[in-house]
């Protein structure tokens, strides 16, 4: 399993992107609307050490309770079947099984920590050799 990125909240993406841009110096490697959850998401990444932070804006969320800014630790897993039940025997609770995003082609799950933290398995496989 190797750790991916981190997720938080953010209540106006066009502040934050800015934010995390131009106060940390972080750069933009994508961004996009993800319409099933009626959300937009961002990913920023440290220039130095390669790491990402997910913005996401929920458009029907208004008002955030303490705890709702940390959204998720995602992991990467070659295949998500055999990382779910090595989790489900000890204990996590899978929140979503497998489904892929509209317009995405990785499979993704989530799991919830002992502490009610989700977090994402991405299914990274290895493309085939050309």
């Amino acid at each position: 399993m190797k750790f991916s990125h981190t997720s938080v909240t953010v209540r106006d993406m066009e502040e934050s992107l800015r934010f995390y841009t131009q106060a940390l110096g972080l750069t933009l490697e994508r961004r996009r609307e993800v319409p099933e959850n009626r959300a937009e998401i961002a990913f920023v990444v440290d220039p130095v050490s390669g790491m990402r932070i997910e913005l996401t804006w929920w458009k029907e969320k208004t008002e955030l309770a303490e705890g709702d800014l940390l959204d998720h630790l995602a992991f990467e897993v070659p295949e998500l079947e055999p990382a779910l039940e090595r989790l489900r025997g000890h204990g996590a609770k899978v929140a979503r099984e497998p489904y892929s995003l509209q317009g995405g082609s990785q499979r993704i799950a989530f799991v919830v920590d002992p502490n009610g933290i989700w977090i994402e398995l991405l299914e990274r496989r290895e493309s085939p050799p050309r």
